[in-house]
């Protein structure tokens, strides 16, 4: 089983956009989008795990992978896909 992306964004973000696009592209298959502007408690929840209060925001699995520049670089250093395909099980 793949593991469960998590997401924190804001539809309107395009780096959100961007680093959506990017993980699905990659064979992200669980894709959990926490829409920071729907539910303000997320963004409490967001700060609170990251330390950090800009969107995206992005776990793989239980790990943090940073923002859509950290997410970019990972895939530059080809470690996003590899990352995607771990099996969680």
């Amino acid at each position: 089983m793949n593991p469960i992306v998590t997401m924190y964004m804001r539809p309107t973000c395009p780096y959100c956009r961007r680093a959506e696009l990017l993980l699905l592209q990659r064979g992200a298959t669980d894709l959990r989008k926490l829409r920071i502007d729907l539910e303000p408690e997320l963004r409490a929840e967001m700060i609170r795990r990251t330390g950090e209060s800009t969107v995206p925001q992005i776990f793989i699995g239980d790990r943090y992978v940073g923002g859509c520049d950290q997410l970019v670089a990972l895939d530059e250093a080809q470690g996003l896909t590899s990352l995607l395909a771990e099996d969680t099980v």
